[in-house]
């Protein structure tokens, strides 16, 4: 029996990765085995040389792990493009983010507002930097800690208004997803995959990663609330 492919992946890709590892699998005969962490513990682990075949992170973060020798130059794969959404305590009132100034005045008025540690929660800061809300709301934002879902905060009752990647949001309990923000402000992260230095079968692991680019993968993709990336160029 071949060697089980053995990768490492943020959240946010979490439930995605799972249904393409089960399509995969016997199609290729391999294990797919991936343990999913935050990203930012993700990143730090294969910096530190820990023996996986493949890592699935946002693209801007492959690229850093191929800068520093982590991630095999030329392997990056992007996979979807994901963007971020906002959800509610299931069956509490549904405010409109219809428009950017109608999302705004729903951050306004809002008791709190959750985000992540990951790409989105660092753009959705900035955006209400660039509000000029970022002293009004500041005592309302809830950071949740890497690897622990913005929505379990709101499922909770902990958090009134909550912001993460959609494809985090749809498959929790306990919430009410009340749309992704509207296009004109809409915080798209791209998602991709590579082969770690440390990998004993690249080949294998490129192999997976085409798979999960093609047309075959992309139903999987659309429903776990995101959409097929453009074919990478080969960075």
């Amino acid at each position: 029996m071949s060697a089980p492919i053995k990768a490492i992946s943020s959240m946010a890709t979490r439930q995605l990765l799972a249904d393409l590892a089960e399509i995969y699998q016997p199609r290729s005969g391999r294990v797919v085995d991936i343990e999913t962490v935050g990203g930012v513990d993700a990143a730090r682990r294969i910096q530190a040389g820990e023996p996986f075949d493949a890592v699935f992170l946002a693209s801007d973060v492959i690229d850093k792990l191929i800068a520093g020798g982590s991630v095999l130059a030329g392997s990056r794969v992007d996979l979807v493009d994901s963007g971020v959404a906002a959800a509610v305590k299931a069956g509490a009132p549904r405010p409109d983010i219809s428009s950017e100034e109608a999302l705004r005045r729903a951050v306004l008025a809002a008791p709190s507002i959750g985000y992540s540690t990951g790409p989105s929660g660092v753009a959705l800061v900035k955006l209400f930097e660039r509000w000029g809300i970022s002293a009004q709301i500041k005592d309302r934002l809830v950071q949740a800690p890497a690897g622990v879902p913005v929505g379990s905060f709101v499922a909770r009752g902990e958090v009134a208004l909550g912001f993460q990647q959609l494809g985090e949001l749809i498959h929790l309990d306990g919430i009410d997803v009340i749309g992704s923000l509207p296009d004109s402000i809409q915080i798209i992260t791209t998602f991709s995959g590579g082969v770690c230095t440390a990998s004993s079968q690249p080949e294998a692991v490129r192999e997976m990663l085409g798979f999960m680019a093609s047309a075959d993968a992309a139903d999987a993709k659309r429903r776990n609330g995101m959409v097929p990336a453009a074919p990478s160029k080969g960075k």
